[in-house]
């Protein structure tokens, strides 16, 4: 049985400034990849597509408005962004951004575009393939991205602890996280939320599947 509280739920969507926002994705999900050994691609496909099937949602081969909505960038080196054509009009204020991730010395950070519903419309991961990341394989590294990319989670949901789990060997989604995802997709509840009541619900859902 999956162990989740409403507290611990609630923690997942509440952003550093108190609040809580919930979002899904409101359109199905068409992943590109830039950077990553050819090789590497259907395994980050794969992971993009086990964490989709698992909230309960859809894939495409395109988006009629973007053509991909879910863009990960593998590179060395921040700078490296700054060289990729039209990058600057996905991405607001590129410039700086890529300043402050290199003072943070950050190896990873992710943007999300929303519907004017507010549920969520494409997201942008950037990789800076320090160490830390190169010593994963691509399937860990590949489900770690996807599952952070399945919902809008709290900047600090997953600064502790990995949504990612060792099992018989194998690198696994935590159950108690593929429970909220699961839940999160619920057709009956909203696709974004700004109240904490919605914790409740979430947690309703996870008690009726584990």
């Amino acid at each position: 049985m999956v162990e989740q509280t409403t507290d611990a739920i609630e923690a997942l969507f509440t952003r550093a400034d108190g609040s809580y926002l919930f979002a899904r994705w409101g359109r199905p999900i068409v992943p590109v990849v830039f950077g990553l050994a050819e090789e590497t691609l259907p395994v980050v496909k794969g992971a993009v597509e086990a964490v989709v099937t698992l909230a309960g949602h859809k894939m495409a081969e395109t988006d009629p408005e973007l053509g991909a909505n879910l863009m990960l960038f593998a590179f060395r080196d921040w700078d490296e962004l700054l060289a990729v054509p039209d990058l600057d009009r996905l991405v607001p204020e590129l410039g700086p951004l890529v300043a402050r991730l290199q003072a943070a010395g950050a190896n990873q950070y992710r943007i999300f575009r929303f519907e004017p519903t507010g549920a969520i419309k494409a997201a942008f991961v950037f990789l800076r393939m320090d160490a830390a990341l190169a010593a994963l394989d691509a399937g860990t590294l590949a489900l770690a991205q996807a599952v952070q990319v399945i919902l809008l989670w709290s900047d600090r949901a997953f600064s502790e602890t990995s949504p990612l789990a060792r099992a018989g060997g194998q690198v696994v989604l935590r159950p108690d996280i593929a429970a909220v995802i699961r839940a999160g997709y619920d057709p009956v509840l909203p696709s974004v939320a700004r109240d904490p009541s919605h914790a409740l619900r979430l947690s309703a859902r996870i008690g009726r599947t584990v």
